[in-house]
């Protein structure tokens, strides 16, 4: 492996560790074993826990803002993307079910500890919501875009969270479809030659 090589691997381990058993309980002797590369390199690349923290949270940024252009791309339709956007429940179901939401739990625990990183963690939900608020925007919702976008966000915290508590992938395919059925009848409000559903 070269030097680029190497850290994005290191980068790579130490996002699914943090995830999987915490950032706090993550040691640096947990993330070399993982790359299985001596504690020297790994030194190389970077020095301390918090360094690599922080290229986490980048490397979980820079994810996310392409796989929102993925959905841009994919479709021209403003709903079909947020379906996107709920469907990630369904598609990361078994992970979900284990160790809830990578971006509310990094954030959670990142608060409890103060830790300087916890804007960084808190940005990621941000840019969903900027992104969500720019599709119900595009829905004819502009005055209350960021309510709906932060209904969304907060609906799909809860159902990753007591996923994760209650071990229920029944529970996660039914909460999809109930949001899914929200998002339509929340647009259907806004088409005159539509009624808007029960």
């Amino acid at each position: 492996m070269n030097a680029m090589t190497t850290r994005d691997h290191i980068v790579a381990a130490a996002d699914r560790l943090f995830y999987r058993q915490g950032y706090e309980h993550t040691s640096f002797a947990d993330i070399a074993g993982a790359v299985q590369i001596s504690r020297g390199n790994f030194y190389y690349h970077f020095k301390t826990k918090d360094d690599i923290l922080e290229a986490v949270i980048g490397t979980r940024m820079s994810d996310t803002r392409q796989m929102l252009a993925e959905w841009e791309a994919e479709s021209e339709n403003p709903e079909h993307r947020i379906r996107s956007f709920i469907h990630i429940l369904i598609a990361n179901r078994a992970d979900i079910k284990r160790f809830g939401c990578p971006v509310g739990t990094l954030t959670t625990e990142l608060a409890k500890l103060n830790h300087a990183s916890q804007a960084g963690a808190t940005a990621l939900f941000s840019l969903f919501r900027t992104w969500l608020r720019t599709q119900f925007s595009a829905l004819g919702l502009e005055r209350e875009a960021d309510q709906l976008a932060m209904h969304l966000l907060a609906r799909s915290q809860g159902v990753a969270t007591l996923a994760s508590a209650f071990g229920d992938e029944k529970f996660i395919r039914g909460e999809v479809s109930d949001m899914c059925d929200w998002l339509a009848s929340t647009i259907d409000g806004t088409r005159p030659d539509q009624q808007k559903r029960n």
